[in-house]
């Protein structure tokens, strides 16, 4: 299929909405927990616990590094030259805005590990820190149209035929 067909052009538009609405509104979910945090600041009973606090601290590590693990493999070029082979543009558009939706997941994942560790030590840093990498991690996995246009277009052309030696 032509990448610059009007089909597939609407849905790379659609698909690519779809991811960018989600990212954002898990972004906008992020910040607001970030504010419920400050605001109950008062609320608040300070209740350390050291053994909760280097456990938040491994497992929002390895989400972190693990969302940035699982969207390199998942944009592999090999990965997705087969996709394009045999689920055609359509099944490439559906792996950039499923793969991206996964990431952000993730994403949110840490924030609300970061909410809860708050709500249970009283110590709102919890939220802070994890709602920073959180948004970090929404920023990288942020989809760009015109990166996805170039995907479409590059996995999409036929691959150079080879001249013939004489």
């Amino acid at each position: 299929m032509d990448p610059t067909s009007p089909e597939v052009q609407a849905e790379l538009t659609r698909r690519h909405k779809s991811a960018s609405t989600t990212v954002a509104g898990l972004l906008v979910a992020t910040i607001l927990l970030s504010v419920v945090a400050f605001l109950a600041r008062p609320y608040f009973i300070q209740k350390p616990n050291p053994p909760l606090d280097i456990a938040v601290r491994i497992v929002i590590l390895v989400i972190g590094l693990g969302a940035v693990a699982w969207r390199r493999t998942k944009f592999a070029t090999m990965r997705l030259q087969d996709i394009v082979g045999l689920a055609g543009v359509s099944g490439l558009l559906q792996t950039l805005e499923k793969t991206t939706i996964q990431i952000a997941l993730f994403a949110a994942a840490v924030t609300v590990i970061g909410f809860v560790s708050t709500l249970m030590t009283g110590n709102e840093w919890y939220t802070y820190w994890a709602s920073a990498i959180s948004v970090i991690l929404l920023i990288y996995c942020f989809p760009l149209k015109s990166s996805w246009n170039l995907a479409v277009r590059r996995f999409t052309q036929p691959p150079p035929v080879a001249e013939p030696e004489s």
